[in-house]
């Protein structure tokens, strides 16, 4: 596929030290986990997993490729080879999402958008009804003033919606007609506000997740230094009990030894007062 320059094999080999360093960290946590598809079915290991295997898989078809190809296929063999390997790098982008397993902005980020999943909905729905009103009226305003330059059709004026009621406004399609720019600062408006009813929830959510992920974290940080204070307090009552025994033992002993110097000494008294 090409010779690599000297910058290419030094990324090359930066990828593989990251890559393997991913994978023994991928396999450790499947080989303590009790549940193994429990563990494979958390988004965060799925993401580990999608990030991994491009690089086994493009090293596969690169060497399959560099091995040979088979005759008569012509170009199209490399062709498809090199769209595979293509695709494959550009899900390299999943490395980042690693972060998420230690970041916890990207946590908070992830728990608001499953918890707010009726919000996004209703916030599309929103912009898709927005959208089919106000692309037909601009439409039909350019149109019949006569200045239809870049309005062409109804389907050409949705983009032209969305990027208005969404206020990024690209430039690339401005209505030049008064009725036009009526329609055009009323879908702006509109937008604002039909923005502005689920986002608001969406805001308050994530705030909420941010503060409990919050509390969780702390948490967990409180319960280490108790579960070691734990520890080493069991460790000393094990060896104050061990202590304690020992101490019995060796009482024990000592009382049975003066039983049996005693009870020689009676015997030795009571031969003597036999002998007079």
């Amino acid at each position: 596929m090409g010779e690599c320059s000297q910058r290419c094999y030094n990324i090359f080999v930066l990828e593989t030290v990251c890559v393997a360093w991913f994978s023994l960290e991928f396999l450790l946590r499947f080989i303590q986990t009790q549940s193994k598809c429990m563990f494979l079915r958390t988004p965060l290991n799925v993401i580990d997993v999608v990030a991994i295997l491009p690089y086994y898989i493009t090293l596969i078809v690169d060497s399959l490729s560099v091995g040979g190809k088979p005759a008569g296929s012509g170009n199209n063999y490399l062709e498809k080879v090199g769209l595979v390997l293509r695709v494959l790098r550009a899900l390299r982008i999943f490395y980042v999402m690693r972060l998420a397993r230690h970041s916890l902005g990207l946590q908070t980020l992830g728990l608001t958008v499953k918890r707010c999943t009726r919000e996004f909905g209703l916030l599309l729905l929103f912009l898709c009804v927005a959208m089919a009103l106000f692309s037909p009226l601009v439409f039909l305003a350019e149109s019949e003033m006569g200045a239809k330059q870049e309005f062409t059709s109804i389907p050409g004026s949705y983009w032209w919606a969305v990027i208005s009621m969404t206020t990024v406004g690209y430039g690339d399609m401005v209505p030049r007609s008064i009725p036009g720019q009526v329609v055009a600062l009323s879908s702006i408006l509109s937008g604002i506000l039909l923005m502005a009813f689920p986002v608001t929830s969406i805001f308050h959510t994530f705030s909420r997740s941010y503060v409990e992920l919050k509390e969780e974290q702390n948490r967990a940080l409180r319960q280490k230094p108790d579960s070691q204070d734990s520890t080493k307090s069991q460790n000393s009552e094990d060896s104050q009990e061990t202590d304690s025994y020992h101490g019995t033992a060796e009482a024990t002993a000592a009382a049975v030894q003066r039983r049996k110097s005693m009870a020689a000494q009676r015997a030795a008294e009571i031969r003597a007062s036999m002998r007079t």
